[in-house]
Parts: C-alpha cells; sequence; structure tokens
C-alpha cells in the first residue's frame, strides 16, 4: 500500500547552489554519485546501495546530509512487512553553482573525476583556453548552456551520460613580470 507525503510541489527545473550547507553536502564523492543517481526516478536506500555497490548505513549517512541540505526531498513512502521504506528525489533537474567557491568545485570536480574512472565507456575530457572578447565569451556560454539544455534524452534503458560544462576567465597573473613578459 502506498501513500503520498503531503503534497510536494514538482521538482525545479533548477536549483541555485549557494548556500554553506549545500556546498559541505556537495563535498563528498558519494553524495555526488547519490545525486547522480536520483536523476531521473525516486529510489529507496536499499535501491542506491545496490546501485552503488555502498553500504546501505553509509548511504542512508549521505542521504540524510542530502536531505537537511535541500537537495533532495523523499518523494513518497510505502508500507513494507511493518515498516515504512522511503523513496528520495533530487528536488530539481539541474543544479548549478551561480557563484562558485572553491571547495565546492573541487568537490564537484572530484566527483566527476571518480565518474570518469568509473565510465565502462570511452569518455571524452577537453581543457582549452581561448582568447576571447566579453561578447565572445558571452555568446560561447550561451551556446554552450543550450546545447546541454536542447540534448534529447533516450529511452529509460539508455546509458546515463554525465555532463559538465564550465566557462571561466582565467585569472590574471599577480606578478607583473610575468604578464610583462608574455609567459602564460
Amino acid at each position: 500500500m502506498r501513500h503520498q507525503p503531503p503534497r510536494l510541489p514538482p521538482p525545479e527545473d533548477v536549483l541555485e547552489i549557494g548556500a554553506p550547507e549545500q556546498f559541505a553536502a556537495l563535498a563528498h564523492p558519494l553524495r555526488q554519485r547519490l545525486l547522480f543517481a536520483l536523476g531521473h526516478r525516486p529510489a529507496t536506500t536499499s535501491q542506491l546501495a545496490a546501485q552503488l555497490d555502498a553500504k546501505k548505513g553509509n548511504v542512508a549517512h549521505h542521504l540524510k546530509v542530502l536531505h537537511e541540505a535541500g537537495l533532495i526531498h523523499i518523494a513518497e513512502t510505502r508500507q513494507v512487512r511493518g515498516g515504512t521504506e522511503l523513496y528520495y528525489q533530487r528536488t530539481s533537474r539541474r543544479m548549478i553553482v551561480a557563484e562558485p567557491q572553491a571547495a565546492g568545485t573541487a568537490a564537484m570536480l572530484a566527483a566527476v573525476a571518480q565518474e570518469l574512472d568509473l565510465s565502462p565507456a570511452e569518455t571524452h575530457l577537453t581543457l582549452r583556453h581561448l582568447r576571447l572578447s566579453p561578447t565572445k565569451a558571452r555568446e560561447l556560454g550561451e551556446t554552450l548552456a543550450k546545447l546541454v539544455e536542447e540534448a534529447e534524452e533516450g529511452a529509460e534503458e539508455q546509458p546515463l551520460h554525465g555532463v559538465l560544462v564550465a566557462l571561466y576567465q582565467q585569472a590574471l597573473p599577480t606578478s607583473t613580470t610575468s604578464s610583462a613578459s608574455g609567459l602564460l
């Protein structure tokens, strides 16, 4: 027998990450993997533990941290053998870091590095530095965001792929001697 928790609003399209507890929640690779796993449908602690080959107690702890940070919510409950099974779901389809902080960025990149390492298929990773005017940089950012947004998802049985998009302006050298000599 299933029953729904109090009516939750539908998941937001985009959640802006900015609170300290959200950055702290993102600072662990397993939490990142849990968020990836909850990207399409709700799942229980047991289902997630099996999917990620992790211990159920460990998964339960990290789900609690994500829930307290507002990154996931309980989508539904189900009564089983005298207990209640909780189905967790992300609070939004996409999460963006509006003002990246070093700790949050490092956590996200570490989780992506782990996903790349575990990928059973060939991966694509490119880092390139381009000289762009502010207008061209804005246009490139808009184009990249549009490509990701318009990427059509396949059927449920198709493999899940991760996409990380970053566009940033490289920091200016702090030493005037290195910039004067043209070294990068």
